[in-house]
């Protein structure tokens, strides 16, 4: 047997795998960035397309940044001081505000802020939670893409200069993550969010990892970004680590489809068949720090598992399901998976988190899900219809040995951070 390190928490989790039957897919090994900072300034003064960000801005102008919340590994430490350096002089300090884009997600306290953005940001500039469910904070921009209605942040809206932050990975359903998510849904009412994120968008076979042409949430996303306007973008790439490997500026769109690209390099691996089971993660702290985040794990998994097989994921969950919102009431008011596919087709379910629930009822319908938590009780997992296993090495290998002679299994050490894909197919 062989050990694989499993991304779980902040400390990891140990996997004991038979190596003649298991295939281990991880990201491309990328070396940070020498000098992480060095490379930002990089990208705000030789961008991608269109003129450095200074050039951008003027004298007595307002700004209105925007940011990944706190279930994202966004640099965030990094970046706003960047921007904030590369501004000074032109910009005061009190002209600035730091929008965290949560979309339909809680708003982050105090002390997790200064934990996202450091002490000297949060106490030098103004940082604000935005509320998609609290209409004062809402400006009508009109309708965009395919009969999007859109709502945005009013303090982003009525900003003289607006920069988008954030990094790019593949992403389940719309893509790829950053670039223009970082104004909708991140910035977004909640009934605009409702809308890209409905059962139809988020069903159609295009909504998938890496794919943003033809995609039709990310094609609405690009849609909103191009009509309500971005003064300038920012995003990175991570590897594992969640250390800087490259740093993208400039436009928005031509700067997204760079990073998209790189990213896609990095994180996409091919593989030439579908496996009995597949052993995923959410990448640890602190994107497994709930089960509704998840879902992107077990969604990388189901990728390259055989219809019936097993999905094993280890997410820490420290902040449960979470608790706020309805995802957990959702899950627990069917039945069955099948059963809410159903009211869900019938739009007989409209909720804010109706898209990662569609997306797990159809991988709990195909396939066997069993869990790893350290904060979810096996009662709270079998009141969605989730198994939990305290012992992963021994499930996965019971597993493997119940699907007969020749059975294979698939790991994903750093789960979303890899996406999976038959090669027969691409």
């Amino acid at each position: 047997m062989t050990d694989v390190r499993l991304a779980y928490g902040d400390s990891g989790l140990r996997l004991a795998v038979d190596p003649e039957a298991t295939t281990i897919v991880e990201p491309v090994h990328s070396v940070a960035a020498a000098d992480q900072m060095k490379a930002l300034r990089a990208a705000l003064r030789e961008p991608v397309a269109g003129p450095p960000l200074r050039e951008r801005v003027r004298p007595g102008q307002s700004v209105a940044i925007s940011a990944c919340d706190g279930t994202r590994p966004q640099p965030r430490q990094l970046m706003i001081p960047a921007i904030i350096e590369e501004l000074d002089g032109i910009v005061a300090p009190g002209d600035i505000v730091v929008l965290v884009a949560t979309g339909t997600h809680r708003g982050n306290t105090e002390a997790e802020l200064r934990l996202m953005f450091g002490d000297d940001v949060v106490e030098s500039v103004r940082v604000v939670n935005h509320d998609g469910r609290d209409s004062s904070q809402l400006v009508w921009r009109g309708t965009h893409g395919n009969g999007v209605p859109v709502w945005l942040n009013r303090e982003w809206t009525e900003a003289d200069v607006r920069i988008t932050t954030g990094f790019v990975e593949p992403h389940f359903f719309a893509g790829f993550s950053g670039g223009p998510k970082l104004v909708a849904p991140g910035l977004a009412g909640l009934e605009t969010v409702l809308v890209l994120h409905d059962a139809s968008r988020i069903g159609d076979s295009r909504a998938t990892w890496g794919v943003t042409k033809g995609n039709p949430v990310h094609d609405d996303v690009r849609a909103i970004s191009e009509a309500t306007g971005v003064t300038f973008a920012l995003d990175v790439v991570l590897n594992r680590d969640k250390d800087i490997v490259a740093a993208f500026g400039g436009d928005l769109l031509p700067m997204h489809a760079a990073a998209a690209s790189f990213a896609r390099h990095i994180a996409m691996r091919p593989v030439d068949r579908r496996f009995d089971v597949v052993v995923t993660t959410n990448s640890g702290f602190p994107l497994d720090q709930n089960l509704y985040q998840s879902v992107k794990g077990m969604s990388a998994a189901y990728q390259v598992v055989r219809p019936g097989g097993t999905i094993i994921c280890a997410a820490e969950c420290r902040d449960g399901f979470p608790d706020h919102g309805l995802y957990r009431k959702t899950l627990e008011s069917a039945g069955s998976p099948q059963a809410l596919l159903a009211e869900i087709a019938s739009r007989s379910v409209t909720v804010p988190d109706q898209w990662q629930i569609q997306i797990q009822a159809k991988i709990q319908s195909a396939n066997r899900v069993v869990m790893h938590t350290g904060f979810l009780s096996d009662a709270d997992l079998a009141a969605v219809q989730l198994e939990q296993t305290h012992d992963i090495s021994a499930t996965a290998a019971e597993a493997l040995a119940a699907a007969g002679p020749g059975a294979t299994m698939c790991v994903l050490p750093e789960g979303p951070q890899t996406i999976p894909y038959l090669a027969r197919e691409h």
